[in-house]
């Protein structure tokens, strides 16, 4: 649900003769705010993780073991490559008429504004330093439930307004590389590469941030 979704806004910012194409970042910012509510709903009797940097944060909090800590991680590297599989097919027609690689990568991955790998990955490690930080407070050392799905999508749109310029606010590892793996292997007509040498950053940097937000977390905010 939230690739989909979240994809689906990208794919129709993005790509030539969409309906929503040049829509802006305004556009994006809420539509990836509304996949992330719409992901909690329909996930939240399992947690409502979505993202293995919320996952390490829960397993250092002792939420979760590291068994349930793999489990939760591939559950959303799969979700997420189906979901960006299902964007691919409601958008076939439009990738085909998209002339521009990088405006069809776009829709499945992040990628610098500008290019700085040290300083791409700061901005990462902050940003989801900030989600990862607030989602504890929010859910009180827990994940999100239900009623904090609103909340939560409306940090993602002012991480994404705020932080989002510099990557493209990847702030999940999965919502990443699950799709990155997608495009590899999907047949997008004129698609070209899928920029692996920048993936390292979108799914290190949010691990790292998902990390130093558990931490935090335990030496500031107050646990029931």
């Amino acid at each position: 649900m939230l690739l989909l979704l979240g994809g689906g806004v990208v794919a129709n910012v993005a790509l030539v003769k969409s309906k929503g194409f040049n829509g802006g970042t305004l556009m994006v910012n809420f539509g990836w705010g509304l996949a992330v509510f719409a992901g909690i709903l329909v996930s939240y009797k399992s947690g409502a993780h979505l993202n293995p940097a919320v996952s390490i944060a829960q397993l250092i909090l002792k939420n979760i073991d590291f068994p349930q800590f793999l489990i939760y991680v591939l559950a959303q590297m799969i979700g997420a490559i189906i979901g960006a599989v299902l964007v691919y097919l409601a958008y076939k027609n439009h990738f085909d008429e998209e002339p521009e690689p990088a405006a069809k990568l776009g829709v499945f991955s992040t990628g610098p504004a500008i290019r700085s790998y040290g300083w791409n990955f700061v901005t990462e490690v902050i940003a989801t330093f900030v989600l990862v930080f607030v989602i504890i407070g929010i859910g009180n050392g827990k994940s999100p439930s239900e009623l904090g799905a609103l909340p939560v999508a409306l940090l993602v749109v002012g991480i994404g307004a705020s932080l989002g310029g510099p990557t493209g606010y990847a702030i999940n590892p999965a919502r990443d590389l699950g799709p990155r793996i997608a495009h590899a292997f999907l047949p997008i007509k004129g698609k070209g590469g899928s920029d692996w040498s920048y993936a390292w950053v979108p799914v290190v940097g949010p691990l790292v941030g998902g990390a130093l937000a558990a931490f935090a977390s335990m030496a500031f905010l107050p646990m029931a």
